[in-house]
């Protein structure tokens, strides 16, 4: 598909880590660092769609995070915000992570040192609980849809992890570890591969290549894969599908497959700061846990780049209050996107640096008996959207975006749409 447009996948549920004291919304924060890492491709990329899962991305982030340490490790906790697990004792850990919240977190955590103690560790300690219960509830039954989230660390036969490393991936990520012959980097990215395969449905075959594997100095592969199928709640006739135009970001005009129904869908307009405005729609999934959101600039003459760097969950938070059920006629591509992106440039523009460099990186809590860096952090991402619904999957990372214009909400330029978990707990 060559006709442009930008994705963001978000598939994640707004959830603060600890209820008494709601000092993280976890999965806002992990949304947000995915968000970061799409402006960054978005920059680097302007003409190509971009395809994220900010969830996913938050999962591989907080794998690296439990294995790291020092320097290697600030790095991770400041763009995450949170830190995955707390550090040495309670007391050095409670010195150690209150210096990496905002002022205003450091001010309601001051006051007696016992009530200090206590709310630290329902902070720290609350983290892994609640990453469990989001996993738990996007993948839960009740949603009918279909989605499916596992994580897994591929190491070199005999590489010796620390316990504490495995225990906690296990317990927070469900992340299983698998033992392969990176000595031979075909049979190895075929086992790897495989995995993809099986846990994305077939949606992913390869996510990594034999020149990805360094043979003998490849020691640890993270791979985080997303798969999501769902059904709209109100689909779309396959017989109003017809080819219609789409304005590319190129300039030029294609003629591609629409689809379009009339109904009741939640919709509003809304702004950036600097009052440009754009058009908002949500299009549930018939679980109705989960949602398409589309943003569209509202003049044709605004580029969609314009809007994308106001985007944030807190931005997705307030449509969610902005928008109102009309009658309204839908108009959107029916499509099939793939992205292929490496995430290492991203990361480094935002401030994860040591953890790729040979020479600074500590991982000292994966293993003590050799140094390890990151070579790459790599993304597959596929999403497909036809009249019945959307089949979405993502293998490490993933994104997806779209546009609008009421009461016709017609796609017809470059677009933002997410996908996303709605809040449970009403």
């Amino acid at each position: 598909m060559n006709w442009h447009f930008s994705l963001l996948f978000v598939l994640g549920t707004l959830m603060s880590v600890c209820s008494q004291f709601s000092f993280y919304p976890l999965e806002e924060l992990s949304s947000d660092v995915g968000i970061q890492v799409f402006n960054q491709i978005v920059k680097a990329k302007p003409q190509d769609n971009v395809v994220v899962s900010p969830h996913g991305i938050a999962s591989v982030l907080g794998v690296l995070q439990l294995g790291a340490d020092g320097k290697t490790k600030k790095q991770l906790t400041t763009m995450m915000r949170y830190s995955v697990n707390a550090a040495g004792s309670k007391e050095e850990s409670q010195h150690h992570e209150t210096s990496q919240l905002s002022p205003d977190h450091q001010q309601v955590l001051r006051g007696p040192p016992v009530v200090h103690r206590i709310q630290f560790e329902n902070l720290c300690y609350g983290v892994g609980k609640a990453l469990k219960k989001i996993n738990r509830l996007i993948v839960s039954k009740k949603n009918k849809d279909i989605v499916t989230i596992a994580n897994a660390v591929f190491a070199k036969s005999g590489f010796k992890m620390e316990v504490p490393f495995v225990t906690r991936n296990k317990e927070v990520f469900q992340c299983s570890v698998k033992s392969v012959d990176f000595e031979d980097p075909n049979a190895a990215c075929d086992s790897i591969n495989q995995w993809v395969k099986n846990e994305t449905r077939g949606m992913i075959d390869q996510v990594v290549a034999p020149d990805d594997i360094e043979g003998s100095l490849t020691r640890l592969v993270l791979v985080n894969a997303v798969y999501f199928k769902g059904l709209w709640k109100s689909r779309f006739r396959p017989e109003n599908t017809k080819k219609r135009p789409f304005y590319g970001a190129d300039g030029k005009t294609y003629q591609v497959p629409m689809l379009s129904q009339l109904s009741i869908f939640r919709c509003g307009t809304t702004s950036t700061p600097n009052e440009l405005w754009y058009n908002i729609i949500e299009l549930p999934y018939h679980g109705e846990m989960i949602s398409m959101l589309i943003a569209l600039p509202t003049e044709s003459t605004t580029p969609l780049s314009a809007i994308i760097p106001h985007i944030s969950t807190k931005t997705i938070g307030s449509w969610m209050t902005t928008m109102v059920a009309k009658r309204v006629q839908v108009i959107l591509p029916k499509f099939t996107a793939e992205a292929e992106t490496d995430l290492k440039e991203p990361l480094q523009a935002l401030g994860i640096t040591d953890m790729f460099d040979q020479s600074k990186a500590n991982f000292a809590k994966i293993t003590r008996t050799e140094g390890l860096h990151v070579s790459n952090v790599l993304q597959k991402t596929k999403i497909e959207v036809s009249e019945d619904g959307t089949k979405a999957s993502a293998a490490t990372t993933a994104i997806l975006i779209a546009r609008s214009s009421p009461p016709w909400f017609i796609v017809d330029r470059p677009f933002v749409f997410f996908i996303r978990h709605n809040p449970t707990g009403k």
